[in-house]
């Protein structure tokens, strides 16, 4: 690993902390290196705060300094005024003579001209370093700004004979089939993505509220999907602890493919990431019309015999472990 590349790395793992907090601004981390030492570092601050270039500028104690050093970031320095004022202007108003950035940023807003002010001002820029490892990070960002819809994660637990829910229920709530170490996880997930969906059936079966309760962070925005409004709002999905978008008939024409249809929704909503954590049919749906980006499979113990089955994801396995005797499989579309 070159000396660039440690960096970024280093960059990489710092950039993380912004996860959940920032959207929808791109989680982006920066250091800066002075005689191979680095002397300051710096994420993302929650959205309407710093950016990560900014706070690590700001940490450095003598400014006298940065005349002498290297800034390291994970995505291109911005050069619009947004929540906040363009960072590639500060860079350049500390003249900070090296910039090593892991990828460019595809936002039209920037797109390259970030780089070209720092490199207008006699800033040696050098771009690329990492550069698949720091896109990937950025699959969010990317995604909302190339694609035109939020990053699509599914996620549901299945039996280890391929069931989600058993055909008849006694009571109006979830029937588990993974341990508390699991559902953990999930809230930790919620926390990290900005929306969460379901489908008029699961709420109606489960009455779930779709927040963080095992876990510390922000609620993602509920989205239901009600094509003829018949969800009423003694349901828990529309109590105040978090905002809900219901998505009807008026929305969307339900007689073609859906799913298209609600990544539009959500992009005019500015929605970069969503959890679709729907029942059989809602998640079959996003894959038959091949619009998802991870699926995230648990499967349990448990054996139903007979019930609602899985749906059935045709992918590349990037990831799988076991959580206590649950076994946590993730995808990647092909």
């Amino acid at each position: 690993m070159t000396t660039h590349e440690t960096y970024i790395k280093r960059c990489l793992q710092i950039a993380k902390n912004g996860l959940g907090t920032t959207r929808p601004n791109p989680m982006v981390g920066a250091v800066i290196v002075h005689n191979d030492l680095i002397i300051a570092e710096g994420y993302t601050s929650a959205y309407g705060g710093n950016h990560a270039e900014v706070n690590a500028i700001n940490a450095v104690k003598d400014k006298s300094l940065l005349t002498k050093c290297t800034l390291y970031v994970t995505l291109e320095p911005c050069s619009h005024f947004g929540k906040t004022p363009p960072c590639s202007d500060l860079i350049v108003k500390h003249k900070i003579p090296n910039v090593v950035i892991g990828c460019i940023d595809d936002n039209p807003e920037v797109a390259g001209k970030g780089i070209a002010k720092l490199k207008a001002s006699g800033c040696n820029v050098t771009v690329g370093v990492l550069e698949a490892e720091c896109k990937a990070h950025h699959k969010r960002f990317f995604t909302f700004h190339n694609k035109k819809r939020p990053y699509i994660i599914l996620k549901w637990a299945e039996t280890t004979d391929g069931f989600m829910a058993p055909i008849k229920k006694d009571e109006k709530k979830p029937v588990w089939i993974t341990n508390k170490y699991s559902r953990q996880l999930v809230h930790k997930w919620r926390a990290e993505e900005q929306a969460i969906l379901v489908g008029t059936n699961t709420v109606i079966e489960d009455n779930p509220s779709l927040t963080v309760r095992d876990w510390s962070g922000e609620n993602p925005i509920r989205v239901v999907l009600d094509r003829t409004s018949k969800l009423n709002s003694d349901y828990s999905i529309f109590n105040d602890e978090a905002k809900t978008i219901r998505v009807t008939d008026k929305d969307i024409d339900f007689e073609k493919p859906i799913a298209i249809q609600i990544a539009d929704v959500l992009f005019k909503q500015n929605i970069n990431s969503i959890i679709i954590e729907g029942g059989s049919q809602t998640l079959q749906t996003f894959i038959d019309e091949n619009l998802w980006d991870e699926a995230r499979v648990f499967i349990g113990k448990t054996e139903f015999k007979s019930g609602i089955k899985a749906p059935q994801i045709i992918g590349n396995l990037i990831f799988e472990n076991t959580i206590k005797n649950d076994t946590l499989k993730i995808y990647a579309k092909d």
